[in-house]
């Protein structure tokens, strides 16, 4: 039998202010990704930086990860409305974040950073690295909670129903239960591409990564290796996942914009660990 999605989006209630489950994951997003960084650091495997500077590069990375994942979700996914409706753009709290544009957002922020340290940029992007998959899963889980981006009908007994699909957002929750229980709804059942998402983006990526950038390796690989991770995991994805209603496919009726945004990704990142084989070899620190 199907999961019926019965989850409240809101975590809290403050009298008129609503704390979404949506923003708790970004903040604990954020708050992993400093402890993880800062025990890295702490550890020498980013020589040369205390944690002070790491945390200079985390408040970077932060309003990279925010204007680039807002602005590369209305250039990419909401252009029209932008044309329409400039002060969208400004509106983050009706949702529209892109991954794509969050990566050029932190790439941005990172090369700021580095350039001030008077750092290698591809040394601070591999020391980065292994720590955006943890972010990407929070996020991808806060995307399930709040019932949104969900994926194709799985067209048998297993799946999600979620409340908010199309066909069943016309009945209130207490009917959806009951009907549920009785297993009239077992047809309407969706991939859960949400959490396909944080498995492979989120928990996969991070185990090889982090095991990756652990052991001495060349210059760039850590950066090329996540970028070819991301792009395949997303790609594959993206064919049991609905596409943004605004866009649908682009072409042959099955390619997204998450797969074209993503071809790039996949490049770059072959291209990426193919220079690393005549760079610098880099040492991992003994400890962590």
């Amino acid at each position: 039998m199907p999961i019926l999605h019965d989850i409240d989006p809101i975590a809290i209630h403050l009298g008129p202010v609503s704390v979404h489950w949506y923003g708790l994951m970004y903040l604990l997003a954020f708050i992993v990704v400093s402890w993880l960084g800062t025990h890295r650091v702490n550890a020498g495997r980013f020589p040369g930086i205390n944690a002070n500077a790491f945390g200079d590069l985390v408040f970077y990375g932060m309003l990279g990860v925010v204007l680039g994942g807002r602005i590369g979700y209305v250039l990419f996914y909401a252009f029209a409305d932008l044309l329409r409706d400039p002060l969208m753009i400004v509106r983050v709290w009706e949702g529209g974040m892109s991954f794509h544009g969050g990566l050029l957002g932190v790439i941005a922020a990172v090369w700021l950073w580095s350039r001030a340290q008077r750092v290698h940029v591809f040394d601070t992007l591999d020391f980065v690295a292994p720590l955006v998959p943890p972010g990407l899963g929070f996020g991808r889980i806060g995307n399930y909670i709040g019932g949104e981006l969900w994926g194709k009908p799985t067209g048998s007994w297993y799946g999600v129903l979620f409340p908010n699909s199309p066909e069943l957002s016309a009945y209130p929750m207490e009917q959806l239960r009951s009907l549920h229980a009785s297993g009239a709804l077992d047809g309407f059942a969706r991939h859960p591409s949400q959490l396909y998402q944080a498995l492979l983006e989120g928990l996969l990526m991070f185990v090889l990564l982090y095991g990756f950038s652990s052991r001495a390796r060349p210059r760039y690989a850590v950066s090329g290796l996540f970028a070819l991770l991301y792009g395949v995991f997303r790609f594959v994805v993206e064919f049991v996942r609905v596409p943004d209603a605004q866009l649908g496919y682009l072409a042959f009726g099955w390619l997204t914009m998450g797969q074209v945004l993503s071809l790039p990704l996949i490049a770059a990142g072959l291209f990426l660990l193919w220079h690393s084989r005549r760079s610098p070899r880099l040492q991992s620190a003994p400890r962590a």
